[in-house]
């Protein structure tokens, strides 16, 4: 027997009504599940870096030293306190389990208009005791200037440095106490900024000022190639870039945190979400982590002494 037209309408309706329902419920789940750390003591951070139990650290371009969120907490602690170890305005952080160290770029960013803690000048990497925060490694840029931004570990295990202010990425080998030119070409003159090896095993760092994304081959710790890479859509003041499990997940100054996929010399980039001027992203089993940096207020004289709120926050990593 046919059921009629009001009987196939009513189905019908209970159909979209279940799944607006469903829609529903699963947002809210995930808002659920999503947690925010406030910053209150560490504004403006710049970088994000996670240990595998969940550990967060999180630098200050203004105040120095670095935040640290235990598991599960909902507030930051300071750790590292300002200029300890002769830091002064704190970039990029990564967490290298396997050497024990917490890696800190330290920079005089006065000419960002950024008195910092101290009047140390110069750019630093330093390394830290991740269980005590014990100052270990202290290296200094060689070129002058020079801003220390962000790090990655090799597969090498050496500690690879990009330097913003000049085309160059810089190494510290492992048991060495002084950096060395890794690479030096005049394509990475946009502003230098996040970076990260591939599971191809060739580095990848995107530009700040310029928005691009490159390429660089590496075959036994020697670097090869830079190859820029066409991006499926603009990316604007790109920052944190991580290695994920399927490409690599980056954060653009602009809002965006978004899963990038590459494709030979081409880049798929896909937004996840908006966040206020994100600077970092750090994953932590199957969250993604993003620093809101909101460096924006100290660049734009709309904003000069207003006062946002600085956090964490996390999401369910797609």
């Amino acid at each position: 027997m046919r059921a009629n037209k009001s009987d196939l309408f009513q189905d019908l309706s209970r159909l979209v009504i279940a799944a607006v329902v469903g829609i529903v419920a699963a947002s809210v789940a995930s808002e659920a599940r999503s947690q925010t750390v406030i910053l209150s003591g560490s504004p403006f951070p710049e970088s994000l870096a996670a240990t595998t139990d969940g550990t967060l650290f999180a630098s200050s371009l203004t105040n120095g030293g670095i935040a640290r969120v235990k598991p599960g907490a909902s507030e930051a602690e300071a750790w590292i306190k300002p200029g300890t170890f002769d830091t002064r305005s704190t970039f990029g952080v990564l967490a290298d389990e396997k050497s024990g160290l917490l890696w800190v770029c330290s920079n005089d960013a006065t000419p960002l208009g950024v008195k910092g803690p101290n009047t140390i000048e110069g750019s630093f990497v330093k390394g830290f005791d991740l269980k005590t925060g014990e100052g270990k490694i202290s290296a200094q840029l060689p070129a002058k200037p020079s801003l220390c931004n962000d790090l990655a570990i090799g597969p090498d295990g050496a500690l690879y440095v990009t330097n913003t202010l000049q085309p160059q990425i810089l190494r510290l080998k492992k048991g060495y106490s002084e950096l060395d030119v890794w690479v030096q070409d005049d394509k990475l003159k946009g502003g230098l900024d996040g970076i990260a090896f591939g599971p191809d095993g060739a580095l990848y760092v995107n530009t700040f000022q310029s928005g691009e994304l490159f390429r660089i081959e590496s075959k036994s710790g020697v670097a090869g190639a830079v190859t820029k890479l066409e991006t499926s859509r603009p990316i604007k003041f790109p920052d944190g870039l991580r290695a994920d499990k399927t490409g690599f997940v980056m954060v653009e100054g602009a809002g965006p945190l978004s899963k990038v996929t590459i494709v030979g010399d081409r880049a798929q980039i896909e937004t996840i979400k908006e966040f206020a001027g994100p600077t970092g992203v750090a994953r932590v089993g199957d969250k993604l982590w993003v620093a809101e940096g909101q460096i924006g207020y100290l660049m734009d004289p709309s904003k000069k002494g207003q006062t946002p709120t600085f956090q964490l926050r996390s999401i369910d990593a797609p």
